[in-house]
């Protein structure tokens, strides 16, 4: 998951993308950069590292330019190396770069046609630099000459539809013409488009959310619509055109149940509005499942789930109690590498208010259980600050199935609901009860506050991945390449020197 972020201005932009990546900070926290356009030249900076570290004074003072891109970034496909931080640049047709939110499941056919037949080398593990040279071949295959005009990039953008499978939430800048925004033909990763009237003209921003917009004072104009390619050049004149064939609106679920901020609104339904209504269907289940008296307190675990919690304890007419302190400045649990580094980060993240918990039967509330890590050790924080008894809730399902559409769940065996009943579950992180949100009911949620969303991108959940790509062997072939560690850059360079030896004798 990442965030992307592409301004067309008036005037500089480096502090207005800086300022937008730190409202899309959420979305990613390996990686950040920045690429500026000034005449025909790029300006780009990028490191690993949360923004605030990425840029100082020196770097922002070397981006000049009234038109760039900007992303957060955590790794889905390729690695966390710095040399897989976006935006990627290519030099030919006329120079681009790009930033990508999303992940091709198609990356590995597309690198042999681009060294087999566009003759282009990608030169990292990362699907997002195959992405961009995608588009440079189809857009350089689309223009004659010197010249670039917007017909010839839908044209593009639509060849590239047809080429390429997985989410896509593309920023992409063209030195000396302009922005190129498009998103994939099912509309899974979100993108929006808002502007702001100046005395020199209207300034336009795309962003993967629109708390990017609201916080820097641009007015949400709209969603960018699935298929649909958007181009604004260096003059500030906006182009759009539907560039698929054929155009299926499947927004991710987990961006509602986890992944946006509270305060974005995604594909016209507010995040937060939703979170409330999966609050309010999760308690019609208790109400089923649990006698009056059965629980005294409701506590969410911060922050995402607080939303649901609030709403859920109204509905049962119970107390609601911030029982967990969280500490802000600890990353998120969920994409951090490895079982150990994030039950250890689960205590340094999160203290438990003894006073709130003991003598308690207490109903925690969690928008998702993944692994099961995190879940566990909050169940015994609980219990050490004197909780009688810990029932847990999920405001969202189980998760039983890989996320390939740029969430990193692509393990089965790291999913802790995959193989197992929600007893067995329940076991597992300890609880006394354990109740999910039913299917139906997360995808009436979303459809409550926007009944135009009919369909939802819920494979992690049902298993229906709406590209239709998505088969056993790749789901098998994802796994052991995850499972199997990388070569360092040391072995790599020793077995090249074995092989030129064994050739020399």
């Amino acid at each position: 998951m990442c965030g992307v972020v592409g301004i067309v201005s008036h005037q500089p932009v480096n502090q207005l993308i800086y300022d937008a990546l730190l409202l899309l900070q959420h979305r990613g926290q390996d990686a950040a950069g920045i690429a500026t356009n000034s005449g025909s030249t790029f300006n780009m900076h990028k490191a690993n590292g949360l923004v605030r570290d990425v840029f100082r004074t020196r770097n922002m003072r070397s981006l000049p330019g009234c038109i760039g891109i900007g992303q957060v970034r955590y790794p889905t496909a390729g690695s966390s190396s710095a040399e897989e931080a976006q935006p990627f640049y290519v030099n030919a047709p006329f120079g681009i770069v790009l930033a990508h939110n999303g992940n091709l499941t198609n990356s590995e056919q597309l690198k042999t046609e681009m060294f087999n037949i566009d003759r282009r080398h990608i030169n990292t593990d990362s699907d997002s630099e195959v992405l961009l040279n995608v588009l440079a071949h189809e857009i350089q295959e689309a223009t004659t000459g010197y010249s670039l005009d917007p017909d010839a990039l839908f044209k593009a953008v639509g060849i590239l539809h047809k080429r390429v499978r997985g989410s896509y939430a593309v920023v992409a800048q063209i030195a000396g013409h302009g922005l190129l925004a498009f998103r994939d033909p099912y509309g899974i990763r979100p993108l929006c488009i808002g502007f702001n009237d100046t005395d020199s003209g209207p300034e336009y921003m795309i962003a993967s959310e629109s708390v990017a917009l609201d916080g820097l004072g641009f007015r949400f104009l709209r969603d960018v619509m699935p298929g649909e390619a958007i181009f604004i050049d260096i003059e500030g004149r906006l182009f759009n055109r539907q560039c698929a064939e054929s155009v299926v609106l499947n927004p991710c679920a987990f961006e509602y149940v986890y992944f946006a901020r509270p305060d974005s609104v995604i594909d016209g339904a507010s995040v937060y509005a939703t979170r409330l209504k999966m609050g309010e269907y999760l308690a019609e289940k208790i109400k089923q499942q649990f006698s009056a008296g059965d629980i005294d307190v409701v506590m969410p675990i911060p922050d995402s789930a607080r939303p649901s919690a609030m709403e859920l304890a109204l509905k049962l007419n119970l107390d609601y109690r911030e029982g967990f302190i969280k500490n802000r400045y600890i990353g998120r649990t969920f994409i951090m590498p490895g079982q150990g580094m994030r039950s250890k980060s689960v205590r340094q993240k999160l203290n438990a208010i003894g006073a709130e918990f003991k003598g308690k039967s207490v109903l925690l509330v969690d928008d998702s259980i993944v692994r099961g890590t995190t879940s566990r050790e909050i169940v015994q924080m609980a219990r050490d600050a004197g909780a009688k008894r810990v029932i847990f809730a999920s405001a969202a399902p189980p998760v039983m199935y890989p996320n390939v559409y740029g969430i990193d769940m692509p393990t089965r065996k790291e999913l802790i609901a995959y193989g197992r009943s929600t007893e067995e579950i329940c076991r597992e992180i300890t609880a006394d009860a354990l109740i999910y949100q039913d299917i139906g009911d997360l995808k009436r949620a979303i459809a409550d506050v926007n009944p135009l969303l009919k369909t939802v991108e819920a494979s992690c959940f049902d298993g229906i991945y709406v590209t239709g790509d998505i088969t056993q062997d790749y789901l098998n072939r994802i796994e052991s390449a995850r499972n199997s560690p990388k070569p360092s850059k040391d072995d790599t360079v020793r077995s090249q020197l074995n092989l030129n030896l064994a050739s020399v004798d």
